[in-house]
This record gives structure tokens, C-alpha cells and sequence, in this order.
């Protein structure tokens, strides 16, 4: 078999990114433009996303549903601006059936009455439902979930990034007040903080999107921007304040105790398969895959190693009371029993990020021990048997704190403060400009982005496009929490009391 070479970050970031999906064997191109094909071991990780992710979000005490991949079209044409946004993006279906022509071929026959609108996304017939079903202050609120696959027209794909079909959750919830829905919007986004943050080992920044940047027909986006190691930004996840939109377009209404009819106010939140993309560019090295305990799939791999037939039946057996031990103490273990050399199982392993890697070998046997090797680090230890399970635990701990914390600190450090044009141009030229020369970038592949900028904008948003015009950085968010500073717009000298995060994206 013919291993994936990988490319080198400093060389290539792009291609080093598909180099280690192809290495890790996480996805592949389908015969379909523009679509992938999730393969096994990266549906796993997908898998386990879905499992966390769900339990967080029921326990916020909303449910599971699903709603058909087919929206009329009158449906999407009901809100104006969500039209708008998603008009450029969607597949439409106009006959319901093929025929054979005399030259045996497929045409289309029997056209549709109305096309209808492959899902980009779910609002339109999701709240054509809530409108069916929510009557009185006692349907309210209304908190539903469901997970599936969406189709937006992609002219430029990346696996898990961007592609025509992704897979996601998209969470719906219908409240009486304002004040209710408002809060919900920050609680979801405070569930994707945790997930991504305690179970991905991703640091991200809350914030609030610009008018320009936030989801069609919402009152407002509140999103989670992480930070590639190119220094580019990732938006993983969003939590949109939809008001009362879509609401008085559906006709979402419900009684009040006091007898009053009111529309209701809803929200809308998602997190797609292109947060896998976020995990491989945030811990990933030159060697392969990097996963967090928490979320790999197999957090431990073991590596039985023989010379004969005798020390192989010695070693296996070991290799199997240690997986069972393991398997019972609540780990994901494999067991690698090929009749292969040690180094390409390593290697291979290595590869596909698996957080720990034990080797036993018939000396460690005899000896009532076996190496553990860190994936993060490449740390090696001998360790008792008897001390399998406390180390296992101890070590798989150490490696998602310490992806963690590296992560954070790459972030810290691609985080700058600017206050001119000029500032900001040396850390993000212009389009057709080159980085300066006396710029201090902690890796050379960041010059590809330049990091996090927190500068002053005047909130115009005439100011906004001009600034992605000449240097296709954009707005990310404008972050939580800020201490409220008097400063001028780098661009136009307006004022402004706060900054905002520019950073080049994808």
C-alpha cells in the first residue's frame, strides 16, 4: 500500500490539510461535484460529535424532530431578506419523475406545481409546522432539534469546510418573550462554547455578528470564532435571535393567560461536519492527525509486538487482558493484531491521531510492564501493568489540557492590538501587497492571514467593505465582554467606543 505523503504546514497549509484527511482516511472525493464521502474513521468522529452534542443540548431540555429535505418555494419566498441570503445557494427540483426518450435516455416528465427548494436550511418549513401546533402560552416554548443533512450550491469546495452537502444540527425554538428568546440565543451559544472548549480542545471568542455578517432574517447572530493554525479564523458555530421574522410570516401566534393573541418569538442555532475541519487545522502537526481523548475515536491504541509463534501467544495475551481491563474502566481501545512490522503500525497510527499508543512487547512482559507514547508529545513511558488504568486516565487528562492550552496560546500570541491602517496593513496587506519585512509572526505560515486584528470600526458598514475589498479580511465578530474604549475607525477615523476582530477566514 502507498502512503500518504504529507505535506509540510511552512510549505503548503492547504494542501497539508488534505494531505492529512487523505493520511488519516477520515474522507473522499464522491462522483458527485462538490460532495464528499465521509469515511469510516471520520464518521466516527462526526458520530461522537452527535453523541456529546446531543446529551448537552437535551439537557437543555429541547428534543429531537425532522422535518422533510423539500421546502416549497413560496415557502422560502415568505421572508424577504432569508430569500435574499439563500436565493444564490439553493438546488431546485421542478419535475417529480424521468422518462425515457426514443433514444433511451432520462429526461425529466411531469413538471412539479411548485419547485420545490432542496434544504439549505430549515426555518421556512420547520415554523410553517410551529404555526400548525403552537396555540396557547401553553405550547411555549417550543424547543426542537434535529439532526441532518443540508445542500448549499459551493462554486469553491474544501473537505468538511465547504461542501455542496454537509451534515449538521439546526435547533428551533418558539418563546413568548423577547426576553425568553434573547436568553436562549446566548444559553445555545454557551453549550457550543463548552462543547468546543471541553470536549474539542478549541479555544473560541463569543461575539456578536455585524449586520452585514449576520444570518438572513435574523434580528441578530451571536457566533464562536476559533483560530486556525494558519492564523485564519473558523466560524464554528452560530446562535441567531430570529425576533419575531419569521414568526409574523407564518403566522406563529399563540394565546396569552390574558386572552390576547401575540406572535411569538424564535431562534435558530447550528453546528455543521465543518467543525471536523476546525479540529484537524487547530491540533494537527506534520506527522498526521491529532485528536483530543475526548473525542477520538480510539483513545488508545495497543501494539502487541512478537519475534515467534511462542512470543506471540505470550504477548497477545496480555495485550488482551489489558484491553479488557481498558474497555471496562470506560475507554475506547484497539487492538492491533496485524502481521505487520512494528513501525508501519506506529506509523500508521501515528497518522490517524490516536491519543495513546501502548506497546507490549515479550520483554515487557516479562517484566509486568509496557511503553505509553503520547501522540501531542511523543513522550515515552514505561508503565506497569498494574498502574494501566490510573495512567491511562492521568495521561489521556494531560494530552486534552495540553492541546488545549496550546491552542490558547497560538491564539494569544496571533492576537494583536491595532489602531492605524498602517498597523493593521503590516499584519494583513493589501491585496497584491507584501507582508513587511520587520512583521514578528511566531510561525511563517501565519503570514498567510496574519491572526486575530482587534481594532476600532465606526460601525459603518460602507467602512466594512471597503476594509474586505482591499484586504479580504472581514469582520468576525464584535466579542462579548470588552472593556469599552474610546478609539477611531482604522479606516475612516469615525468614532468608536469598542473593538471589533477582523482576521482573514474560511
Amino acid at each position: 500500500m502507498i502512503k500518504q505523503k504529507i505535506t509540510k504546514r511552512l510549505e503548503n497549509y492547504s494542501r497539508w490539510y488534505l494531505d492529512v484527511i487523505a493520511a488519516a482516511d477520515l474522507a473522499d472525493n464522491s462522483p458527485v461535484h462538490g460532495c464528499m464521502v465521509i469515511k469510516p474513521y471520520g464518521y466516527a468522529i462526526w458520530e461522537n460529535i452527535q453523541k456529546i452534542l446531543d446529551r448537552m443540548i437535551k439537557e437543555k431540555g429541547v428534543e429531537n424532530a425532522y422535518f422533510p429535505l423539500f421546502i416549497p418555494k413560496s415557502f422560502l419566498e415568505k421572508e424577504t431578506k432569508h430569500v435574499k441570503g439563500f436565493a444564490k445557494e439553493c438546488a431546485v427540483v421542478t419535475h417529480h419523475r424521468l422518462q425515457q426518450n426514443d433514444k433511451n435516455k432520462l429526461v425529466p416528465a411531469s413538471p412539479l406545481d411548485e419547485p420545490l427548494i432542496v434544504r439549505p436550511t430549515s426555518e421556512t418549513i420547520i415554523y410553517e409546522m410551529f404555526a400548525k401546533w403552537i396555540k396557547s402560552y401553553r405550547d411555549l416554548p417550543l424547543l426542537l432539534n434535529q439532526w441532518a443533512n443540508i445542500v448549499r450550491w459551493e462554486m469553491r469546495t474544501r473537505f468538511f469546510l465547504r461542501t455542496t452537502e454537509f451534515l449538521w444540527q439546526e435547533g428551533h425554538t418558539a418563546h413568548a418573550t423577547k426576553d425568553e428568546a434573547d436568553e436562549f440565543t446566548l444559553q445555545m451559544l454557551g453549550i457550543y462554547k463548552n462543547f468546543a472548549e471541553d470536549f474539542l480542545a478549541i479555544p473560541v471568542i463569543l461575539g456578536r455578528k455585524t449586520e452585514s455578517e449576520k444570518f438572513a432574517g435574523a434580528d441578530y447572530t451571536t457566533t464562536i470564532e476559533a483560530m486556525m493554525q494558519d492564523g485564519k479564523a473558523l466560524q464554528a458555530g452560530t446562535s441567531h435571535m430570529l425576533g419575531q421574522n419569521f414568526a409574523k410570516a407564518f403566522n406563529v401566534k399563540f394565546l396569552g393567560r390574558d386572552g390576547k393573541e401575540r406572535i411569538v418569538w424564535q431562534t435558530s442555532w447550528g453546528l455543521s461536519t465543518r467543525i471536523i475541519g476546525a479540529l484537524i487545522m487547530t491540533h494537527s502537526d506534520d506527522q498526521g492527525l491529532v485528536l483530543p481523548p475526548k473525542i477520538a475515536p480510539i483513545q488508545v491504541i495497543l501494539i502487541p509486538i512478537w519475534g515467534s509463534a511462542k512470543d506471540k501467544e505470550l504477548v497477545i495475551r496480555r495485550t488482551d487482558e489489558l484491553k479488557s481491563t481498558l474497555l471496562c474502566n470506560g475507554f475506547t481501545v484497539k487492538s492491533d493484531e496485524r502481521n505487520v512490522r512494528p513501525g508501519p503500525k506506529f506509523f500508521d497510527w501515528e497518522r490517524k491521531g490516536v491519543p495513546l499508543r501502548i506497546e507490549i512487547g515479550p520483554k515487557d512482559v516479562a517484566q509486568n510492564s509496557f511503553i505509553s507514547v503520547r501522540r501531542d508529545t511523543g513522550e515515552k513511558t514505561i508503565v506497569s501493568f498494574d498502574d494501566a488504568t490510573n495512567h491511562v486516565t492521568k495521561v489521556l487528562g494531560d494530552i486534552q489540557g495540553n492541546l488545549y492550552e496550546r491552542a490558547s496560546k497560538f491564539r494569544e500570541r496571533s492576537t494583536r492590538k491595532v489602531n492605524s491602517w498602517e498597523e493593521f496593513t503590516r499584519f494583513i496587506p493589501e491585496i497584491g501587497a507584501k507582508l513587511k519585512d520587520d512583521v514578528d509572526l511566531h510561525d511563517e505560515y501565519e503570514a498567510n492571514a496574519g491572526g486575530f486584528l482587534l481594532a476600532h470600526w465606526c460601525g459603518d458598514s460602507e467602512c466594512e467593505v471597503e476594509i474586505k475589498k482591499r484586504t479580504r479580511a472581514t469582520i468576525r465578530c464584535i466579542p462579548f465582554n470588552q472593556t469599552l474604549e474610546e478609539g477611531k475607525c482604522i479606516l475612516c477615523g469615525g468614532k468608536s467606543k469598542q473593538r471589533v476582530i477582523f482576521a482573514k477566514a474560511y
